[in-house]
């Protein structure tokens, strides 16, 4: 089972278009929205060393940025 968890801001277009991607490519996963959980955004520059969103992990794999061939990728492993 691949596990796809979301890390997104409300107001960042990328997150918008990777979360439509997702849904189009019929990918369940979980939004994790750093604006509303400080701590979650702590954890997140102290895994990826990356501040910025969106940022996508599956299966252990981090994804920097709205970048569909590398989600596609991951997907298949």
């Amino acid at each position: 089972m691949v596990t796809v968890t979301v890390y997104t801001t409300s107001r960042c277009p990328y997150c918008v278009m990777l979360k439509n991607f997702l849904s189009e490519k019929e990918v369940p996963f979980n939004e994790v929205n750093v604006e509303k959980s400080p701590g979650e955004m702590e954890q997140l520059i102290r895994t990826t060393g990356q501040m910025g969103v969106p940022q996508v992990e599956i299966n252990g794999q981090w994804i920097i940025g709205f970048d569909p061939n590398s989600i596609m990728t991951a997907l298949q492993k």
